[in-house]
């Protein structure tokens, strides 16, 4: 995880594949309820869906009846999207990013970013999503975010990435969802919260974590005491052999600001 290779955002999820399918959360079909609300968003919008991933909001906007482009830079991430959604014919998988989709200019209704927009050069993710809109569309930012005040064991494991993981502060996504941030992207936007809690076992936690870029991966010389500590905080606070993840999904959906 300390080669420089690794430390570019479209290869740091490579070994962290698996984790990530099994372990990290999903995001609530009341989201798009809401996004229809303010948006008019309906299932004959084409979506480009930015930093795609493994698949995972892809497969809500699926669900909901949208053509889907999953736009994705790692390779192995989009491998599984591939695996996972590819049997749908109104799902379409892009090697590209946010600053450079391959999309046609006007081809989407609506660009998401779904635990990734703090990945993203703001700026050239700005242009690229304002050429591929079409007239009138929409961008929005999801994200899930641990309530980290929430509880004790919340703000414990949030102690605990700030002393253990490898780089933890500097890409902690909250500093890109700072107001200033979002407007000055979105430009006037309208945002939505909705609370969800996970009940993990160990063995959730600890994948759960390993699915983070910021944890060492298992050739890393601190992964050992990583998952040590992680443990030793896991039974101090467990109930019943669980922890309770506490999470917000928030949303931003804007028309981006005007250049």
């Amino acid at each position: 995880m300390n080669s420089s290779h690794e430390a570019r955002p479209e290869h740091r999820f490579s070994v962290r594949v698996a984790d990530y399918v099994r372990y990290r959360p999903g995001y609530p079909a009341a989201l798009l309820e809401w996004l229809h609300d303010v948006t008019g968003f309906d299932a004959s919008w084409i979506v480009a869906d930015v930093g795609s991933g493994t698949g995972i909001f892809s497969a809500l906007l699926l669900a909901h009846g949208n053509r889907v482009f999953g736009v994705e830079p790692n390779d192995a991430m989009r491998a599984e999207a591939e695996r996972a959604l590819g049997s749908q014919s109104a799902f379409t998988s892009v090697s590209g990013t946010a600053g450079a989709t391959t999309l046609p200019d006007a081809s989407v209704d609506l660009v998401t970013a779904a635990q990734a927009f703090h990945w993203f050069e703001p700026e050239a993710a700005k242009r690229e999503f304002r050429r591929i809109l079409k007239p009138g569309g929409w961008a929005l930012v999801v994200f899930n975010t641990r309530r980290i005040d929430a509880s004790p064991f919340m703000r414990a494991y949030d102690e605990f990435l700030h002393a253990h993981a490898t780089d933890y502060a500097r890409v902690d996504h909250r500093r890109a969802t700072q107001p200033d941030n979002l407007r000055a992207f979105l430009g006037d936007y309208q945002e939505w919260r909705f609370h969800f809690t996970l009940h993990c076992p160990w063995k959730a936690v600890l994948g759960f974590s390993m699915s983070s870029s910021y944890s060492p991966a298992p050739d890393h010389p601190a992964h050992a005491a990583y998952v040590a500590e992680l443990e030793r905080i896991f039974h101090e606070h467990a109930v019943n052999d669980r922890v309770d993840f506490l999470y917000e999904t928030e949303a931003y959906v804007g028309k981006l600001l005007t250049a």
